[in-house]
């Protein structure tokens, strides 16, 4: 392929600019080689000659195919050069908004200087567990695959994050950090990755500052490792940190600021903890204000300080600490400010002693005044034989004092980094790492001094490991295909880095320089120009004799010599280090303690093996000489070779951060600047190493799919072999064999090659465009001619058509003329011809008409004579008729009434008949016999009563007459006449009291009527004015609704959408809490594993899980004060709760001891009542034996006197032949009895309330009398009031009534049911009695009946049935749990009823009902929740064991709802199914418990299945090629990492889901899980195949064309039908796909005009903002030929869209779960029907 081929016509390059720096151009004219110029033309359709080398013959940079632009990865480009990654940047960061693109190993992060919502929890689940290349790129995807490696190679990992000032760096690495967090999470309770993440404000706080370049910089290289256990989970964490830009705390440039935390420490002083700190605003101090501008736009230094302290006590550091960490702080700032005074010789210097802030700085730290104030001035000489002190002058102070506040800020920043590290520190044993290691990228300033020198020095290192590893990578991609390797020549630095590090480089010598006594700045450079100046890395500037230029990989770097030896000597005076050693605080004296022997952070151990060693940045320095301390240059050296050691060891993963612009524009793109860091950040020499090789990679099976339209149809028919056909096509295509390479499963290409290819295809479809555009335009013409003659042929026809009409109108015309000449000629003959015609006929007529008047006349006279005889003859005719007529009915009345004399005869001989009365008495008999019936039972309950009453009358009157007796008895023995007398006069003056109480209640009684009248009529009138009122209330408020009747009705609905979507948030909630509750109760279990396997103490120890039933949220609210209805009930759910529980809530037992007090008395009445109670019922019992032995007597003489009666009633009843069972008979005489005896004790009842009636209505009138007085002199102050007062008063009062009585009312209430409920927990009790009571009695009346009646003993009854109860043993229980429930199996009951445990479980709980043994049913039910806890516990991934239990605890649910005996729930029962309801107990709190049981086990299905599903979810829906002939026009693949694939790929089909789908559901369907919950499993199984296929598609460009959104909308379709063939289109499923639906017609439609951007928002209606902007940004053209989405259109659909209030979040919640519902659905299965199978082992249990 010769440069010919490639620079023709159409082709487009780039040239260099001086703004743009590349600019984009398309050639006019084919070049040929030897032009001296290119002809070009600009995008601004100007035309420039590019002039060419001639020597050198460089052309331009030839530009990609716009089918490759805003790819993904940088070194999927086929031109691999530095204005394709400019522009393919640019493009991304700009057009789309994409931020993060990759470099072959690289991530490249772009700055937006904005938040984007693309780092969310969603986020992070969506890029969790993908491979790199799946995604669109990622910070995320970077820690995924670290992460990953880590696990699948068990190496460790290091993320190396690097870039600019305000670049991004911090922010990348703290979400790369946030990832891990989230991802590894904790293994145990430390909360590990919090502290991890809490670390990172602390650090920004104490280590950024504001810079020019960026408002938050860190002025610190960190490196933080980040530790994992066996399971890869977070255990612990440790940080290293280098080169702190000290200099910063005393000296900040214009527009910056010192670190974070004095502004902040300043912001908040005046909080009342920190008056002690003499703090005000920044702007008071020296140290704070040096920048100008104190404050940061948009930050809020008090509210950031309050995270920092929140951090800090996260990470365990205590108040104390924090308090000293603050008072340094603020001592530095103090120290600041501290002035001084120059003496008159100028040499020396002093300090005022009233100086406040020296004061401050020494109170502080707690340090000596007097010796701080000397030693700031004056300093200690030592020589051999003498100590001399000596003044300093002002220069030199101020020098001593800010390298004392650099020392004091360096020496706290590293306590701080030591106790992070301690918080991070774990005792576990770690098995891998990742480091994030965030550190300053290459700096070029105007003034380069030491940092920048070390900064650059710390980026060589790096850039030479970043080298050689790209080399190594792509060595060991092409030995894995089997390329043959040859040799790629790279940029290697060892020689920059030997000169800055090699012995007698330029660190050596500046350290040498350092221990010279006189060493200068100026010296140093000399010897720098002597010993390098012939190196080829090292230049002297021209102009300078102190400083030097180095040469970079990057670039070249200047640096100013001055403050070099000082910035590397560090030095403090000792004097002053010493008199903050002896400080009387111990942290201060602590930070400048020189440690010989570094004490370990934790005493090492077995268990403390930790690889991570915790070293700070600097090694601790020994406390020797000045000629053996070491360096600040030879600690940087060393710990970067540790660093270096570290990486290396890992395997390391680069993000390299890009800042778009200086001016923090958000998403403003400076090419200049961009270039400049893509140079320095070694991009672009991953670019030229890809480049040098193969860059582009093709699987075959992807190229054959993309260039087979080159290849010829009889070729592509014959290779089966896709390997083979790919090398015919390109040995056919590509002459020259070192273009390419063909390995073990791609194809590799040199670069341009795809381009080249590309071309090649374009120009095949051109060529195939223009000969359809031919064919299309040739068959346009002909159709064209044939309109424009049958044009032609219309035209001729109507012309010819016109012509002929005109003529056959003149030759029309023409006759027209003849016709009218002739008719005028005809009328004017014709005219004289009736002239003389008129004449004749008048003639004849007058004579016709004499000759018929004649004739006439004559012809009258004889008619008028026929009329006469007519009427002669017919009076004759008629007279004769009526004399006829009149015998003929006298003959017919005698006939008629002999015939009816007959017959009324024969009818009276006919009713004299039996026959006739029988028909006509039918049917009177039986009411007859009814009624005589019904007249003798009343007869007989009649004499009873009056017996009864009789004999109640006569013991009456016995009773009386011997209480007379005794009166009597008692009279004459006690009384004699005096005593007699006495109490008549006693009995008269009574009876006189009495008369005048009467009389005085009369009196009061009518002055009561009088006032109550005139309160009526008062009370009238008030509700008089109150209807008035009412009246016009209502006019009004129907004026009012009527005006706003349709605003109310949408509230109303509003209302209704609201209460509802509470209502399904109210049951999301709850559910969660059942959720969170389980889980809590699984850790709670773990942890009780874990701490009986420590302890190992011996004995039985009650499992708390098994009261998890009955301790859970449901027991907690009935041992509450408002539901607890006697002492007894309280204090034993107490007991049940457990001591533990019940010290817990110290104030519930507080609550019951005052009810209980309460109730006591309440206790004492109802137990006097019961003691009456059983009194009357003993009596009862008696007389009841008595009536028992009458009965049995009497009951051969009731039995034959009814089937007397019976045979009697054979005649005349009609259903007398019916046979009537002896044994009903007598059942029925008995129930008279009973009745009979019920009625007896009625009556006595009746009396007896009658007396307590009469008692209560005697205190109601006292009570009245007392109301009365009351009102009265209520009504009394009211007379005294004007009338709107008393009416207003009177309202008043009839409010307090009315609420004294609501709460009397309510209080009434809630005793009735307190007692309710101790009377039925007595009941209870007492029908226990009775029932043991009858059977007695009737074991007595069986016995009797064998001996008095000989005939009963024939009649025996029938063995009575099944009755659908289960009888167990309770040692047997354990065995029935683990038959019924632990070691069941679900295939051993699939041949039998669905759900057949739970109708077992339910007979047995039935029985246990049945016997009232209310510890048996607690047990039972106990055993078994826990029993299926522990099932599901076991089996915890098994679909079918779950949906098994799922499908048996609603069954049991659902059994206890249907036989609960609540009417609700019975609606649909049989009388048969009504028999087997439950009798004693009432489970409603056991309903509960299985209820959250259920919601349980239905998350944990839905989590299995989500499970499976989702790992084949992304391959099958957006992957899968259901379609074929799609994949044809498939968008070029990005390059994917070789690391993140595994050998396996993993590709499900669309029929893999719809497979599984139907397992799931059979499973379901045939284990007879309720139809609504299938329907709500399916419903939240296709809502997360909506979310995690939406998710994918939002993070994925390579999916968001054309093509993908055809495939989508197929598969959904036949989602949709699988629905449909289930019968499950009525779930809502369908609903759920809405989202994923309209996101494939959003990839399917137009995407041009204003009209396409009304369309698109209005169809996607269920796609938020966000989401459609962003597959609008996604969407890539399938071929070159389709146009791109314009940002102009994006633009135009954002406009359109700005209405919407939709939510910001970008992404879907694949982990939302619906609230589910379990509807009531009872059973149509009798109990007594179930069959028990002898393969589940239940012989133990017993029919009932």
């Amino acid at each position: 392929m010769s440069v010919a081929e490639l620079y023709t016509r159409y082709t487009r390059v780039w040239i260099p600019d001086s703004e743009e720096v590349w600019k984009s151009a398309e050639i006019i004219k084919d070049y040929k080689e030897g032009d001296k110029t290119l002809h070009l033309k600009l995008e601004d359709e100007t035309i420039q000659e590019y002039p060419i080398d001639p020597k050198a013959n460089k052309l331009p940079f030839l530009r990609n195919p716009d089918i490759l632009v805003g790819e993904n990865d940088l070194t999927a480009l086929s031109y691999l050069h530095e204005p394709a990654v400019l522009h393919n940047l640019k493009i991304r960061f700009l057009e789309s908004n994409h931020i993060y693109t990759y470099c072959g190993i690289v991530l490249v992060a772009i700055n937006p200087y904005e938040q984007l919502p693309i780092y969310g929890q969603d986020v992070i689940y969506a890029y969790s567990g993908q491979n790199m290349g799946d995604m669109d790129p990622h910070i995320f995807a970077v820690a995924e695959e670290a992460y990953k490696q880590m696990a699948r190679d068990e190496k460790n990992q290091s993320i190396i994050v690097s870039g600019e000032s305000g670049a991004g760096k911090t922010v990348s690495a703290k979400y790369a950090m946030r990832f891990f967090a989230s991802v590894g999470g904790s293994s145990s309770e430390t909360n590990i990755e919090e502290k991890v993440l809490a670390s990172s404000p602390i650090m920004e706080a104490i280590g950024n500052a504001k810079t020019t370049r960026n408002d938050n910089s860190s002025r610190f290289g960190k490196y933080i490792q980040i530790g994992f256990d066996k399971r890869y989970r977070i255990i612990g964490a440790n940080m290293r940190t280098y080169l702190l830009e000290k200099s910063r705390v005393v000296f900040q440039a214009e527009d910056e600021r010192n670190y974070h935390i004095f502004y902040q420490l300043c912001a908040s002083a005046g909080l009342p903890e920190f008056k002690d700190l003499s703090l005000t605003c920044a702007e008071d101090f020296f140290y704070t204000s040096l920048g100008g501008d104190t404050s940061i736009e948009g930050v809020d230094d008090a509210e950031d300080f309050e995270r920092t302290r929140n951090a800090f006590t996260l990470l365990g550091v205590k108040d104390s600490h924090q308090m000293t960490i603050f008072k340094i702080l603020a001592a530095i700032l103090h120290l600041g400010n501290v002035g001084l005074q120059a003496e008159r010789d100028g040499e020396s210097c002093s300090l005022s002693r009233q100086d406040e802030h020296l004061h401050n700085f020494c109170r502080l730290l707690g340090v000596e005044h007097s010796q701080m104030e000397h030693w700031l001035c004056h300093r200690k000489l030592v020589t051999t034989s003498e100590t001399y002190i000596k003044n300093m002058s002002v220069q030199q102070v101020v020098n001593a004092r800010n390298a004392l506040a650099k020392h004091i800020y360096a020496q706290l920043f590293n306590w701080i980094v030591q106790h992070i590290n301690k918080a991070l520190y774990t005792t576990v044993k770690q098995h891998s790492f990742i480091g994030v290691l965030d550190i300053y990228g290459f700096e070029t300033f105007e003034v380069n001094s030491f940092e920048q020198f070390c900064i650059n020095y710390a980026n060589e290192k790096l850039q030479q490991q970043f080298n050689s590893h790209v080399f190594k990578l792509e060595q060991e991609e092409y030995m894995k295909e089997q390329i043959p390797w040859t040799l790629i020549d790279f940029y290697d630095n060892q020689p920059c880095i030997d000169l800055i590090e090699a012995k007698l480089g330029i660190f050596d010598l500046l350290d040498e320089e350092c221990k010279v006594p006189k060493g200068t700045d100026q010296n140093w450079a000399q010897k720098l120009y002597d010993r390098h100046g012939s190196s080829q890395h090292f230049q002297k500037p021209r102009m300078s004799n102190t400083s030097f230029i180095v040469v970079h990989f990057a670039d070249k770097v200047e640096y100013q010599c001055d403050g070099f030896l000082e910035k590397n000597r560090d030095t403090v005076h000792e004097e002053q280090i010493n008199i903050l050693k002896a400080s009387k605080y111990p942290m201060v004296a602590d930070l400048f303690h020189d440690e010989k022997d570094p004490v370990p952070i934790a005493p090492a151990g077995k268990g403390t093996s930790l690889k991570i060693n915790i070293r700070s940045a600097r090694p601790v320095v020994k406390a020797a000489n000045k000629e053996h301390k070491k360096t600040v240059g030879h600690q940087f050296r060393n710990s970067l070779h540790l660093l270096m050691e570290t990486l290396n060891a890992t395997t390391p993963h680069y993000v390299r951060c890009i800042k778009p612009n200086d001016e923090k524009l958000p998403f403003s793109f400076d090419p200049k600047r961009a270039v400049q860091q893509l140079r320095a950040c070694g991009v672009l020499e991953t670019i030229r190493i890809s480049a040098a090789g193969y860059p582009s990679r093709w699987t075959y099976h992807d190229f054959l799919n993309r260039y087979r339209v080159l290849m010829k149809k009889r070729d592509v028919s014959k290779k089966e072999d896709k390997k083979l056909a790919c090398k015919t096509l390109l040995e056919s295509l590509v002459k020259d064999p070192d273009k390419f390479q063909f390995g073990r499963t791609k194809i590799f290409f040199r670069a341009g090659q795809v381009a080249y290819l590309e071309k090649l295809r374009a120009d095949k479809f051109r060529a195939a465009t223009i000969m359809i555009q031919k064919t299309v335009r040739g068959w346009l013409q002909r159709l064209k001619y044939k309109r424009m003659r049958e044009a032609a042929i219309i035209i001729q026809r109507h012309t010819r058509g016109h012509l002929a009409r005109r003529l056959a109108d003149r030759l029309r015309k023409t006759r027209a003329a003849i016709v009218f000449q002739k008719q005028y000629r005809m009328l004017r003959i014709r005219h004289a011809y009736q002239t003389i015609r008129k004449s004749a006929i008048t003639i004849q007529a007058f004579t016709r008409g004499m000759f018929v008047r004649r004739t006439y006349q004559k012809m009258l006279m004889e008619h008028k004579a026929t009329i006469i005889q007519k009427h002669a003859r017919a009076w004759l005719a008629r007279k004769h008729f009526v004399q006829f007529r009149s015998a003929a009915v006298v003959v017919q009345c005698y006939f008629r009434r002999m015939k009816a004399k007959q017959e009324l005869k024969a009818l009276k001989i006919e009713a004299r008949s039996a026959e006739h009365l029988k028909r006509l008495n039918i049917g009177m008999e039986n009411k007859v016999v009814q009624l005589q019936r019904k007249i003798d039972e009343q007869n007989k309950e009649y004499k009873l009563l009056t017996e009864q009453l009789s004999s109640t009358t006569s013991t009456y009157s016995t009773e009386m007459d011997k209480l007379k007796k005794e009166l009597e008895r008692y009279q004459q023995k006690k009384g004699d006449g005096n005593q007699i007398t006495s109490l008549q006069e006693e009995i008269d003056s009574l009876r006189l009291a009495l008369e005048k109480a009467h009389g005085e209640r009369k009196i009061v009684e009518d002055t009561y009527t009088k006032e109550k009248d005139m309160l009526r009529r008062r009370i009238s009138d008030l509700e008089e004015e109150n209807v008035l009122l009412k009246q016009e209330k209502e006019e009004l408020n129907n004026k009012i609704l009527c005006q706003s009747e349709d605003e109310f009705a949408q509230i109303a609905i509003e209302e209704n959408l609201l209460m509802k979507k509470e209502l399904d948030e109210e049951r999301t909630r709850y559910q969660n809490l059942v959720k969170e509750y389980s889980r809590l109760e699984q850790r709670y279990d773990n942890l009780r594993d874990e701490m009986t396997i420590i302890k190992q103490t011996p004995g039985h120890r009650r499992n708390p899980s098994n009261q998890s039933s009955l301790e859970s949220d449901s027991n907690y609210p009935s041992i509450s004060t408002s539901e607890i209805g006697d002492t007894e009930d309280a204090i034993q759910q107490v007991e049940e709760v457990g001591l533990e529980k019940a010290a817990m809530d110290m104030a519930l037992f507080l609550k019951l001891q005052k009810r209980v007090r309460e109730l006591e008395q309440e206790r004492k009445k109802l137990q006097s009542q019961l003691e009456k109670k059983e009194n009357d019922s003993k009596k009862t019992q008696v007389i009841e034996m008595k009536n028992e032995m009458d009965l049995d007597r009497d009951t051969d003489l009731a039995y034959n006197s009814l089937k007397e009666s019976n045979i009697n009633m054979q005649t005349s009843w009609p259903n007398s032949d019916k046979h009537v069972d002896p044994e009903d008979a007598i059942e029925a005489y008995h129930g008279v009895c009973q009745t009979n005896r019920l009625l007896e004790a009625q009556l006595q009842e009746q009396k007896r309330e009658h007396e307590e009636e009469v008692e209560t209505l005697k205190d109601q009138m006292e009570t009245l009398r007392e109301e009365m007085e009351k009102q009265q002199e209520v009504f009394f102050q009211t007379f005294q009031l004007s009338p709107e007062a008393q009416v207003e008063f009177g309202i008043q009062q009839e409010i307090t009534r009315l609420t004294n009585e609501n709460l009397d009312l309510k209080e009434l209430l809630e005793k009735l049911e307190k007692n309710e409920r101790k009377l039925k927990k007595q009941l209870r009790i007492y029908m226990k009695k009775v029932q043991d009571y009858e059977a007695d009695q009737a074991i007595i009346q069986t016995e009797k009946r064998q001996h008095e009646l000989n005939r009963q003993v024939t009649v025996q009854r029938k063995e009575k049935d099944f009755q659908g109860m289960l009888e167990y043993c309770k040692d047997d229980e354990p065995l029935l749990i683990r038959n019924l429930i632990t070691d069941l199996k679900p295939q051993t009951v699939s041949a039998t009823v669905p759900c057949l445990p739970a109708y077992i479980l339910y007979m047995c709980i039935r029985h246990a009902d049945y016997i009232n043994d209310d510890h048996k049913v607690h047990s039972l039910l106990t055993s078994t929740i826990n029993g299926i806890k522990k099932v599901l516990k076991k089996h915890n991934d098994d679909f079918e064991m779950t949906s098994f239990w799922l499908a048996n605890t609603c069954r049991l649910l659902h059994c206890l709802k249907q036989y609960s005996g609540d009417t609700g729930f019975m609606t649909q029962n049989t009388a048969k199914q009504n028999e087997h309801c439950l009798k004693n107990f009432d489970l409603t709190e056991y309903r509960q418990v299985l209820s959250d049981l259920s919601i349980q086990i239905y998350q944990q299905l839905i989590k299995i299945a989500e499970g499976v599903l989702q790992p084949m979810i992304v391959t099958a829906v957006l992957e899968n090629e259901s379609i074929q002939g799609l994949s044809g026009v498939k968008p070029m693949g990005y390059r994917k990492r070789s690391s993140s694939m595994g050998d396996n790929d993993n590709s499900y089909t669309l029929e893999a889901i719809i497979h599984q789908l139907n397992t799931f559901h059979s499973v379901m369907y045939d284990q007879g899980l309720d139809p609504e919950i299938i329907q709500q499993a399916v419903k939240q199984l296709f809502y997360m195949i909506n979310a995690v296929a939406l998710n994918n598609l939002l993070l994925r460009k390579d999916v968001c064309s054309w093509s993908t959104g055809v495939q989508l909308r197929f598969n959904i379709s036949q989602l949709e039908e699988w629905l449909r063939g289930k019968n499950l289109h009525q779930s809502g499923a369908a609903k759920t796909l809405e989202p994923l639906i309209q996101a494939a017609q959003l990839l399917q439609l137009k995407k041009k005009t204003s009209e396409d951007a009304e369309a698109i928002c209005s169809l996607c209606t269920s796609l938020t903002t966000q989401q459609i902007v962003k597959i609008l940004n996604l969407y890539t053209p399938v071929n070159e030929f389709e146009e791109r989405v314009t940002v102009a259109f994006i633009r135009n659909v954002q406009a359109h869209l700005q209405e919407r209030n939709d939510p910001p979040q970008l992404l879907l919640d694949f982990k939302f779960m619906f609230p589910v519902l379990f509807p009531f659905n009872p059973s149509s299965l009798t109990m007594d029907s179930i069959h028990i199978p002898a393969s589940l082992g239940l012989e133990f249990l017993n029919k009932v």
